[in-house]
């Protein structure tokens, strides 16, 4: 059995951005009451009490927009500072982080992925439904000049919209360390375009890439799915996450804790989820808590989404990316 230690935490289900693959511009979303989103000493103590007996050693904080979350900075330095913290992690648009860089780095935070689908301005808002490319470029810039290393930009590749960009994207890794994931498009969050526009197969753009400048096999770097590769002698590497056309649920190593504290085994799979946060505020002790997470570890492999399924995948999700976390 694949060694499960890796928690993907949404912090916040709101974003100030509303990219067509996550948050269709006319969907009306059901907002998280913030009553109901997991406070910072909820978070801690289930990390605490639940996840790090448990194995858990790695975490990445996602959204929604994480730089949303209010006392953000002081709840990355709880998880940074610990003993047992050997991975932690971050996802943005960067839209916010020009602004709170230096902090979250002071915090403690080393690993970031910034989200950039797009070198063009004017496909970058068709894609965000904002008009923020050099806010985020700026924020890229912001988060290099730090330290912040690995330093990851992903790119969700949408057919006719930014897969013409593949090389240009794919270039950024050659005189810079930085580290270009490309994801496949996901039957998640705007089911109706993908029904239109469909997904590009990763290996369709590996072959791209290597006829202009040549790949070669690299190392993996951090704790993610993405298989890497480079360009020769690039300083960056680029990583293909290809959850709809190459099944990597052998070495999944991760669970997901929605920002309202609904605990999910699989990205695409929706049976299965815990409700901690509500046995949490009842009461419920940690020990019953840890045996409820461990059973659902040990049944992580037959809930998996099973790779039959991808590709002609009809299931109507009841959240969007942005409500179960990125």
């Amino acid at each position: 059995m694949n060694v499960i230690d890796y928690l993907r935490i949404s912090l916040i289900d709101r974003c100030n951005f509303r990219c067509q693959y996550c948050m269709p511009e006319d969907a009306d979303l059901d907002y998280i009451q913030a009553q109901e989103i997991l406070s910072n000493d909820e978070l801690i103590s289930l990390i605490d009490q639940v996840f790090r007996p448990l194995g858990f050693s790695k975490f990445r904080l996602t959204g929604g927009e994480p730089l949303l979350r209010k006392g953000l900075v002081s709840l990355v330095e709880q998880i940074a500072s610990h003993p047992h913290t050997q991975d932690l992690s971050l996802t943005t648009n960067g839209y916010l982080l020009t602004d709170l860089g230096r902090s979250l780095y002071e915090a403690g935070l080393r690993r970031i992925n910034i989200s950039l689908d797009s070198l063009d301005a004017n496909v970058f808002r068709q894609i965000t439904g904002r008009n923020h490319w050099q806010k985020v470029w700026s924020g890229i810039q912001t988060a290099f000049d730090l330290g912040f290393n690995p330093l990851k930009l992903n790119v969700v590749v949408i057919p006719g919209v930014n897969d013409q960009e593949i090389l240009d994207l794919a270039a950024l890794s050659i005189d810079r360390a930085w580290h270009i994931r490309f994801i496949e498009f996901m039957p998640i969050g705007n089911m109706d375009l993908f029904t239109h526009k469909g997904w590009v197969d990763s290996a369709s753009l590996r072959q791209q890439i290597s006829d202009r400048f040549g790949l070669e096999s690299s190392i993996c770097l951090g704790n993610g799915p993405a298989d890497v590769w480079k360009i020769p002698n690039a300083k960056g590497t680029l990583g293909f996450i290809s959850q709809m056309s190459e099944c990597f649920c052998d070495r999944c190593n991760r669970v997901r804790l929605s920002a309202d504290g609904w605990l999910r085994p699989c990205l695409l799979n929706e049976s299965g989820q815990i409700d901690l946060k509500t046995a949490l505020r009842s009461g419920v002790d940690f020990s019953q808590l840890r045996h409820q997470v461990q059973e659902l570890l040990n049944l992580k492999s037959e809930i998996n989404f099973k790779e039959g399924d991808r590709g002609n995948n009809t299931n109507n999700y009841q959240r969007t990316m942005s409500q179960i976390g990125g």
